[in-house]
């Protein structure tokens, strides 16, 4: 079977590539943590090409290209589109790379240009654009990851969406203040209730989280905590903050879209259902890829639906 493009997500930190049928079929991969930062000092088009021949791509494969290439710091600028946005017209908003020895085009992110709740995306939309794809046009959707997006879908269109740095909170102050010596060596999975519990702390009590925080380690130096769950209560409080913050700009969670896969989606799952919320899971790579695969049509001209 002949491949129709090659699809890219390259992140800030990863690089993920995928060879793709005209009809879905994934006919090779490859992913490394290659993302904008290493690729800025190795060269985009360098990184690109090798895994492309590592993958046995012909030298007239196109390629689509979605997330931090397109940023202002990396490859070539993509223009945000605006919300509210629709997400069928990505596609026409990709600029191609003149530079590059192949037809490779980068999709544009999204921008909120509201004073009051200024924001930003580039990667999301386009699993965002494989969810409609998938016939789910109206939703609240959840995206975790360092930044993690909320997103309210209505009829293929990105009305509006708040991120939310819990990812980064959480590698931050487990790396870089005091509660590193609470949580060394912890896996927030082998605590599921004290998981719980710290989401229901954290969702309820959200104006006390730093006090909260505080407390992880004072109740281990006090004898009241043991040390292995620790880990489990700083995930909890800081996704219990982060759902807090999404019932206050959306109103009651109650059947939220969960974008996601691996460990997140495991946590997002289990802190969601803890607070009774219904959860519809979808695998957060196999819509990047139709995503990815959507705007190639679009763009190389088969305008079918994938």
């Amino acid at each position: 079977m002949n491949a129709f493009c090659a699809a890219v997500d390259w992140g800030t930190t990863s690089f993920r590539l995928w060879l793709l049928a005209r009809d879905g079929k994934v006919l090779a991969e490859r992913r490394s943590d290659e993302g904008m930062m290493a690729a800025r000092e190795a060269g985009f088009e360098a990184v690109l090409e090798r895994h492309l021949d590592a993958a046995g791509a012909p030298l007239a494969l196109p390629v689509v290209i979605c997330g931090m290439a397109g940023a202002r710091q990396g490859w070539q600028e993509a223009a945000y589109v605006d919300a509210p946005a629709r997400l069928d017209t990505l596609a026409a908003a990709a600029i191609s790379v003149g530079t590059a020895r192949r037809d490779v085009r980068i999709l544009p992110g999204i921008a909120q240009r509201d004073s009051d709740h200024p924001d930003v995306m580039r990667g999301e939309e386009t699993q965002l654009l494989g969810l409609t794809q998938a016939g789910l046009g109206d939703a609240l959707v959840c995206l975790p990851g360092t930044h993690s997006k909320w997103v309210v879908l209505r009829e293929g269109t990105v009305e509006r969406f708040s991120t939310f740095m819990t990812g980064e909170l959480y590698a931050t102050i487990a790396a870089h203040t005091i509660l590193r010596f609470a949580v060394e060596g912890g896996d927030a999975e082998a605590g599921r209730s004290a998981f719980v519990h710290a989401v229901n702390e954290g969702f309820t009590a959200a104006p006390e989280i730093s006090r909260r925080l505080f407390g992880l380690r004072a109740a281990q130096l006090l004898g009241f905590a043991d040390a292995k769950d620790a880990t489990a209560r700083l995930s909890g409080l800081l996704i219990g903050l982060e759902l807090a913050g999404a019932a206050a700009q959306y109103g009651p969670l109650r059947l939220v879209v969960l974008l996601a896969g691996g460990r997140l989606a495991r946590l997002y799952r289990t802190a969601l259902e803890s607070l009774d919320v219904e959860v519809r899971f979808v695998e957060a790579d196999d819509m990047g890829r139709r995503g990815l695969l959507s705007a190639a049509a679009a763009i190389w001209g088969d305008g079918a639906r994938i």
